[in-house]
């Protein structure tokens, strides 16, 4: 998963903040527009009438059960979200019910929002952040197809809840939840790629305090918060990862390997899961299918406890 990482990246990463070039203003030999130019309608779908969750209520469990599509505008590698999205949503579609076991599917397009990089980037933060017209077009058939969407931040050297903030305008969404990658959470002296990153459950508390905040200041339903681990040393002291209400945290267990691997890494990750966490799971089309073939919703399905997130990359 380390090289996975140092492709090119998608166009529309970008060191900034997504704003459009330029100041807005005219340039001095101009003449002035007589009438102000109109702003395009808006073609963003409006979220569910009620406020509440895409497929209906506030409460995620156990009424639902997710299942999503990661990836990058442009880089087939980092998942199946790189271009197609209606095909990928439909197909997303399918998967799902087939991992509903007694619950209703709730399909989940994860996109990874800020990337990091193995270069340093205008302010050496070693990240590079997707732009908001790339992240309105993913939300837009998210909303089409009744689906979360879910961004998710790998924060290179920045400061991870800097740049959960900076993503509010999105948060603030009754359909939008978070994912935070910190494999990718790398030291003021350190290289993503070169090192696993690190968190703490300290951390990961923040920013689920951060985001229950946001629900209850904009009366939203309970908003999804994942977390992806691969190993044991990327996040200490877990436990001091609390409740917060209305946010629901889910613990993607991210082992890539034969099916044997991949459920040793999943009873160990388990084990460790703070009270009121929920337990995620992930397949790799590549990286796990280099080891035998990719487990199916049924292998999935019997492990212990039950994954209520099942994400493909």
């Amino acid at each position: 998963m380390l090289t996975t990482l140092m492709l090119l990246l998608a166009a529309g990463c970008g060191d900034g903040d997504g704003k459009a070039d330029g100041d807005g203003k005219a340039d001095a030999g101009s003449a002035p527009s007589l009438k102000p130019v109109p702003k395009p309608a808006s073609t963003m779908p409006a979220p569910a009438a009620d406020g509440g969750l895409p497929r209906g209520g506030r409460q995620l469990f156990p009424k639902y059960q997710l299942v999503g599509y990661v990836g990058l505008p442009g880089s087939p590698a980092l998942g199946p979200l790189d271009k197609d999205l209606d095909a990928k949503a439909e197909k997303l579609d399918k998967l799902a019910r087939s991992y509903a076991v007694g619950r209703t599917p709730l399909p989940v397009l994860e996109l990874i929002v800020v990337v990091a990089n193995d270069h340093p980037g205008k302010d050496r933060k070693y990240r590079s952040r997707l732009s908001d017209q790339k992240i309105e077009s993913y939300l837009k058939v998210a909303r089409k197809h009744r689906m979360l969407l879910l961004l998710d931040i790998q924060p290179g050297r920045a400061k991870i809840l800097d740049e959960v903030k900076r993503q509010e305008r999105w948060l603030k969404e009754p359909d939008v939840g978070l994912a935070f990658d910190p494999e990718w959470a790398v030291g003021p002296s350190q290289v993503p790629g070169k090192v696993f990153g690190h968190t703490s459950g300290a951390e990961l508390d923040g920013i689920a305090q951060y985001l229950s905040g946001l629900v209850s200041r904009h009366n939203l339903p309970e908003k999804v918060f994942v977390f992806h681990q691969l190993s044991a040393r990327i996040v200490s002291n877990e436990t001091a990862l609390k409740r917060h209400p209305g946010v629901v945290t889910i613990k993607s267990v991210d082992g890539i390997g034969s099916r044997s691997a991949k459920e040793s890494t999943w009873r160990k990750l388990t084990q460790t899961m703070a009270p009121g966490v929920h337990a995620g799971f992930k397949l790799f089309y590549q990286e796990d299918t280099r080891h035998g073939p990719l487990m199916t919703p049924a292998q999935v399905m019997v492990l212990k406890p039950r994954p209520e997130f099942v994400v493909y990359e």
